[in-house]
């Protein structure tokens, strides 16, 4: 659906809730989830459990800080329309090869608070069947089982809302109301400054990552001692010591290795994890060299002190304003720990 028409729906919708008056294009048939590799919270969901059912498909993987932003929605929309009808879906889509490990998955689960249905897509058939391409993406679909709308990324909220309460409401559902879901979000799904992010997304491993700042650049598959460079610009990186460059990672392999980044931003958050399980990484942080002190994110003290316990997105600062471009450092006194990428917020 081109975003012309879509905007024209969500005017009437605005402006018109009575369903006659409103709508939607008909984009495709509802795919099935048959090639799940396992279900979470549920049994495998068939066609026939979601006969004459409203469906709000939310395609995620657990580390993704866009989707980890959009979650107080998701839980709230599944809190107050399943009672109404609606079946809420979550298609937890890897994109990282810790996010294939079921166990880990099962502990985001538990975790985030996802208790809805989860399809696990580890070998992506429904995120072909889809044709998706993005984490977040929300699909709605009617009760006849067309979607009838999508959203990709984070954002318009309230709009996908109405739809979902036209769509219910199409579908028989009574005493709705119009009132939207108010949610307070903290810690890593508090929205992002967007006035001050001024730094995107960076993969570490070789496959994506961009702007590599140690001198002679990155050496691919194998170990090699990194030096830091006399000075990192804006959304630049280095590595220091010894480490080796996979293809989603960077391994550090020997202690003391330093991963440095400049950045305007007000929250950094790193995904990584230890390189062997149940085997804990400290590590300590510093802000221009200093500890970061009231800018400290959940995972990191004030003194810069935090420990890797497991792989999944870690908030490392949060700043106070005023947001400016700053340089963080974190360092690892021993090896074994496996870094995919920076976000920001």
């Amino acid at each position: 659906m081109d975003q012309e028409r879509q905007w024209k729906a969500l005017r009437r919708l605005r402006f018109n809730r009575h369903p006659a008056a409103i709508h939607l294009p008909d984009e495709g048939k509802l795919p099935a989830f048959d090639g799940a590799t396992g279900w979470l919270n549920s049994a495998p969901l068939t066609a026939a459990d979601l006969r004459d059912r409203v469906v709000l498909v939310d395609f995620w993987t657990y580390t993704c800080i866009n989707w980890l932003r959009t979650l107080p929605y998701v839980r709230a929309w599944a809190e107050k329309y399943e009672r109404h009808g609606l079946v809420l879906v979550g298609v937890h889509t890897p994109e990282f090869d810790v996010e294939h490990d079921v166990g880990n998955i099962r502990r985001a689960v538990e975790e985030l608070g996802v208790d809805y249905p989860v399809a696990i897509d580890s070998d992506y058939a429904i995120w072909t069947e889809f044709d998706n391409h993005y984490w977040p993406a929300v699909y709605l679909a009617d009760a006849k089982g067309r979607i009838r709308h999508h959203q990709f990324g984070e954002g318009d909220y309230d709009s996908t809302e109405m739809i979902l309460q036209h769509l219910l409401t199409e579908a028989g559902a009574e005493d709705l109301g119009h009132d939207l879901v108010s949610v307070d979000a903290a810690g890593v799904a508090a929205e992002a400054d967007w006035d001050n992010l001024w730094s995107p997304e960076n993969y570490l491993g070789s496959d994506q990552a961009e702007n590599f700042a140690s001198p002679n650049g990155a050496v691919l598959g194998g170990r090699h001692v990194y030096e830091a460079p006399a000075e990192l610009r804006l959304n630049h990186w280095a590595l220091t010591g010894d480490w080796t460059m996979q293809r989603q990672a960077v391994v550090l392999n020997a202690g003391e290795g330093t991963i440095s980044y400049r950045f305007h931003a007000r929250d950094v958050n790193v995904v990584m994890g230890p390189s062997e399980r149940d085997t804990p990484v400290q590590f300590r942080l510093c802000l221009d060299g200093q500890p970061p002190g009231a800018a400290h994110g959940i995972d990191v003290d004030e003194q810069g002190e935090g420990t890797v316990t497991e792989p999944r997105l870690h908030q490392l600062l949060r700043q106070p304003p005023p947001v400016t471009e700053r340089t963080v450092e974190i360092t690892f006194p021993d090896p074994g720990l496996r870094a995919y990428a920076f976000t920001f917020g």
